[in-house]
């Protein structure tokens, strides 16, 4: 299964379904969350606005190796989102992709309900949110709005569409750096730009390009794009001497970072720090039965770290655990512990009306 593109979409008439967690958010940790909840024995949703899992790692560098996943030295984005979902399958969550969640609700029961911009009304035990940094929009070059789509691009999915292309990368960023390290050896040629000559990406990242004799053109702007239906040129304009030069260019990368914003979720009544929701021990919100994970939260000492959204989630999923059966256990034993690599807490009972496995209406 690609998890970019074939991991199956609601296109459904609007319903409601019934479930044990709902993970707004298919980033990594939304992922772990979704296996964490089905070795817990719970039937579990996930709900994200992109059409893919993956979240930023598939949407901004499914092909960039990463170096903090333990147990990895190193892990390609694509390889360690595809990982996370085959991880979960056994366990059946259903995914809606495609689906904002917009509103939050409490039933007579005192569950949390959500609604999605698509319509469905999701039932749930407990709501546990991993929507990373929230909807980020890509900050956008001025000079290439014309073209976007038509050459320019905000994010390189799959690097070999632009094998044999001039590429131009305009930024000073690790996504900058990373994706002109990335296209070096498929383009017949790579240049980027920044505006000034100081770097935000890790020294390392830079030190690559360089070591790949790319050329690193500074104290400069794209100030247009030429060509036809498609790009054909940028138009480089030095900032303090107002020199010019045109760059063949096929394919140009506005890698100039993002705006996040939590959008509906700030409506929700979430207590909010510096546009992060604030989480306890537990990784509990102030809502009831409402809790959160990775790296939209905020509390005394967050490092935000994928691996960190990992052990987060695990502990929002358990904590929800004990909230829809209060007879279950926090702590469910080590999945060694289990035979055939999944566990139910005593006292866990799908009798339960908060334990609803999922199901339409």
């Amino acid at each position: 299964m690609s998890v970019l593109t074939d991991v199956p979409t609601s296109t459904d008439e609007p319903r409601t379904i019934d479930t044990d967690i709902l993970i707004v958010g298919a980033g990594p940790a939304g992922l772990y969350g979704a296996y964490y909840a089905g070795f817990r024995g719970l039937g579990v949703t996930v709900m994200d606005v992109l059409p893919q899992c993956g979240g930023q790692i598939s949407a901004m560098y499914p092909e960039k190796p990463i170096f903090d996943i333990a147990g990895f030295p190193a892990v390609r984005g694509r390889d360690l989102v595809a990982n996370l979902v085959a991880q979960a399958e056994p366990y059946g969550p259903r995914h809606l992709l495609g689906e904002r969640a917009m509103e939050l609700t409490y039933g007579p029961d005192g569950l949390p309900v959500v609604r999605s911009d698509r319509g469905t009304t999701v039932r749930a035990g407990a709501v546990v949110i991993t929507g990373g940094v929230g909807t980020f929009t890509p900050r956008p070059l001025p000079a290439g709005e014309d073209y976007l789509g038509r050459g320019q691009v905000y994010f390189v999915p799959d690097p070999t569409e632009h094998a044999d292309h001039d590429v131009v990368v305009v930024g000073g960023g690790d996504s900058a750096f990373d994706w002109a390290a990335t296209l070096a050896p498929l383009a017949r040629s790579v240049r980027l730009v920044h505006r000034t000559g100081r770097f935000r990406a890790h020294r390392a990242s830079v030190e690559k390009v360089r070591a790949l004799d790319i050329e690193i053109i500074t104290d400069s702007e794209v100030s247009a794009l030429h060509g036809g239906s498609h790009v054909e040129q940028a138009e480089i304009r030095h900032r303090t001497t107002k020199a010019t030069r045109l760059l063949p260019a096929r394919t140009v990368v506005a890698a100039l970072g993002f705006v996040a914003d939590l959008g509906p979720l700030q409506n929700w009544g979430l207590t909010l720090q510096a546009r992060r929701i604030a989480v306890d021990t537990r990784m509990a919100t102030n809502l009831p039965r409402v809790y959160a994970a990775g790296d939209i939260t905020d509390y005394p000492g967050k490092v935000r770290l994928i691996s960190v959204g990992f052990g987060e989630v695990a502990t929002a999923v358990n904590n929800a655990a004990t909230v829809i059966d209060p007879d279950a256990a926090l702590f469910p034993g080590h999945s060694t512990e289990s035979p055939g690599h999944a566990t139910e807490s005593p006292g866990q009972s799908t009798e339960n009306p908060a334990h609803a496995t999922e199901k339409e209406n």
